[in-house]
């Protein structure tokens, strides 16, 4: 069983004390693909040397997140851009805009996400978008900007089915992770009239660990207990929930 977290922080300060441990725990569970998505600048070394570690298993993006729009985004926009020509990635993200934290930003979030969904067409790579009470202005960008070559996953999805259609409608694949497991996680009551070539997994580790290990730090390891659940949703076994969104995840990020 091969099981794919398309949305990790291993890079993160909190797993510096187990590192390898952790990943390891995942590999030894089938959870063997992790795609890793950048927040700014401050975290592209240490990408780099995840990947120099796991050659084969670690595959990284480059973008900058919203909630790290600041002063400087246009800088770090330059350094976006520097890097994806300096080598290869397998997505641009994370990207999107997030009014939960502070809307003190929106504009620069709306230019930052905009110009990252033309960088991503001009490389021809699919875009990783992070939503936070901001459906609405992240659909008005996605209609503007759609068309064949704009695809991606709406990580950590948390909106309604309605929403989740029209995601779907904009070549986005659902990002699943532990909220499918919460009981006021409201997603897992509609889930099931989704068609499973639509969703990726995913943990958002350290983040949002799903049941039993919620309010803990979250690792890729606890990636089984998201395909166990969905294995209930989806009334097929957890080797078929793996195999079907690594399929899924191999025909976003193209490997």
């Amino acid at each position: 069983m091969i099981i794919t977290d398309t949305h990790t922080h291993l890079y993160s300060e909190e797993f510096d004390q187990d590192r390898s441990e952790m990943i390891q725990r995942a590999i030894n569970v089938g959870v063997s693909r992790f795609f890793i998505p950048a927040i700014d600048s401050t975290c592209t070394k240490a990408m780099y040397e995840l990947e120099e570690n796991y050659p084969d298993n670690v595959f990284l993006m480059m973008g900058l997140h919203p909630t790290y729009v600041k002063e400087n985004y246009l800088e770090e926009l330059q350094h976006v851009e520097n890097e994806l020509k300096k080598r290869k990635f397998y997505a641009i993200g994370e990207i999107g805009i997030d009014l939960y934290w502070d809307k003190t930003h929106l504009q620069e979030q709306q230019i930052a996400f905009r110009t990252q969904i033309r960088l991503a067409k001009h490389y021809k790579l699919p875009i990783v978008i992070h939503c936070r009470e901001a459906f609405d202005e992240i659909f008005n960008i996605l209609e503007d900007e759609k068309s064949d070559d704009l695809f991606g996953i709406f990580h950590c999805f948390t909106g309604t089915y309605e929403q989740a259609l029209k995601a779907i409608s904009y070549n986005m694949k659902l990002g699943i992770g532990g909220v499918v497991t919460f009981k006021n996680g409201k997603i897992d009551q509609f889930l099931h009239q989704i068609d499973l070539k639509h969703i990726v997994l995913e943990t958002d580790s350290p983040y949002l660990a799903p049941i039993p290990f919620r309010g803990k730090r979250n690792e890729s390891s606890y990636l089984i207990n998201v395909v166990d659940k969905l294995a209930m949703i989806y009334s097929l076994s957890a080797n078929e929930i793996a195999r079907v969104t690594t399929e899924n995840s191999k025909a976003i990020f193209g490997i």
